[in-house]
């Protein structure tokens, strides 16, 4: 159980942590000049890997390329459609280079594309080109995160299930490194009005122009130290902050106006799994509920087709 929900604690790999997020962002940006853009900016994100962290297949002239962060391995691999591939080792190496690198890769393997290199949603940001603060990286650290991902993702995807109305795909947002699913009720949203560093206006609230009952785990800031599972509605509907929520060790944070759970309370659970999804599963509830969502029209139980396909399969 140690080895599948590693302990994580912040002030132990926070240098690494801030380094490898500029590293996601620099790759996420490259996805994101080459996708054609998709509602509530799905087009931008990565996505967890049996190894790390991937962008999927990618467009551009010569036909698909993908970027991979191994994370067991501990190298950055990029590979087209057309057979090629170049790699690099993750080590300490400052966001600087590491950007230069991973451009003179591209170069290599005739993908063309250019990013705005200012970090977006991050406080008294450095382009990364100029980025030479930045330079850790502690191998055992950052596969102990992209283990406790997979986890997480295992049990996102199993809570994504029960629901038959529009939800996102289980993904990953470099932007704040966070690990995200979200449900939406079908009806339209109230025009935004938040905004976060070298992030346009029109993008988030094109992002938040839908009703949503958002869950994700974040690995904490110097802000907030701590790992944790979080789960928000917007709009956030009238009482929403006093519905009762699971298990023992959730609470609404009254600044962040979201229900958290450390990330703590699933690791030392005798289920994880378990404590997981029915942190999940309440706070949904608690925005289905308050903001009185048709939940009969938007929530399945596909048990019984489970049941049958296993039959089919072992019959």
């Amino acid at each position: 159980m140690q080895k599948k929900w590693p302990v994580l604690d912040y002030n132990s790999w926070k240098d690494t942590l801030a380094t490898v997020h500029r590293w996601t962002q620099i790759v996420g940006k490259i996805r994101l000049r080459k996708m054609p853009w998709l509602n509530h900016s799905w087009h931008v994100t990565l996505f967890v890997s049996p190894t790390g962290l991937s962008t999927g297949s990618v467009p551009y002239d010569g036909g698909l390329f993908q970027i991979d962060f191994d994370f067991v391995r501990h190298r950055l691999r990029i590979c087209t459609s057309e057979g090629r591939q170049e790699s690099l080792e993750l080590r300490p190496m400052a966001v600087a280079d590491f950007y230069h690198a991973v451009f003179e890769k591209l170069k290599q393997l005739s993908v063309d594309v250019e990013i705005f290199t200012m970090p977006s949603e991050l406080e008294d940001a450095v382009p990364f080109e100029s980025d030479y603060n930045h330079r850790s990286y502690d191998a055992a650290k950052m596969e102990d995160c992209w283990r406790a991902l997979v986890q997480i993702h295992i049990v996102f995807t199993r809570f994504r299930a029960r629901f038959t109305g529009k939800v996102s795909p289980v993904h990953f947002f470099w932007g704040a490194f966070d690990l995200a699913v979200t449900r939406f009720s079908g009806r339209d949203a109230p025009l935004h009005t938040g905004s976060a560093p070298n992030m346009p206006d029109r993008v988030m609230q094109e992002a938040y122009s839908k009703e949503v009952s958002s869950c994700g785990f974040w690995p904490g800031n110097d802000s907030f130290p701590q790992a944790a599972f979080y789960s928000y509605a917007y709009p956030a509907p009238e009482g929403f902050a006093d519905q009762p929520v699971k298990p023992q060790g959730a609470y609404f944070h009254k600044d962040l106006g979201e229900f958290l759970l450390p990330y703590d309370v699933v690791q030392q659970s005798s289920d994880p799994e378990k404590t997981l999804l029915e942190f999940l599963q309440t706070t949904y509830e608690a925005a289905a509920n308050a903001a009185k969502w048709d939940r009969s029209a938007l929530e399945c139980d596909l048990s019984a087709y489970e049941h049958a396909y296993g039959c089919f399969r072992a019959g």
